[in-house]
């Protein structure tokens, strides 16, 4: 019948990073790397507060792993920020193994979801396609 289009973008992601105690970041990246039909790279600043407006144009989607958000309150509000000011979708992602999630995030988030890959990268696609609601 019909075969699905294949997708040679290479999606540009900032994941929040920072300090980790139950390694979500870890469990995130090999979540992306089991799905090697999904072209994708990570884009980093030192600061997300002080990077430049051609930095932030070039990336396609923010992923904020909700479970990262208590111990790095100050990287999430700028990447939030950065959303805001440049129209960058977010894609919220559960902490590992639980569902609830902080509403603040929850009201900034354009998609949420879980830990499934294949929901990681269609909510990706999806939020990318959409943009910030």
């Amino acid at each position: 019948m019909f075969e699905e289009e294949n997708d040679n973008k290479i999606y540009r992601l900032i994941i929040s990073n920072g300090y980790d105690k139950n390694k979500e970041y870890m469990k995130f990246i090999e979540q992306m790397y089991s799905k090697n039909d999904f072209l994708w790279k990570e884009s980093i600043s030192g600061s997300y507060s002080t990077a430049n407006k051609e930095f932030f144009e070039k990336i396609d989607v923010i992923i904020l792993l909700a479970g990262l958000y208590n111990y790095n309150k100050e990287t999430f509000n700028d990447l939030i920020k950065a959303s805001e000011n440049y129209n960058i979708p977010i894609v919220l992602v559960r902490p590992h193994g639980l569902e609830e999630i902080p509403e603040n995030l929850e009201k900034e988030a354009s998609t949420i979801v879980g830990w499934n890959a294949n929901c990681i990268i269609d909510a990706i696609k999806n939020a990318e396609e959409i943009g910030r609601i």
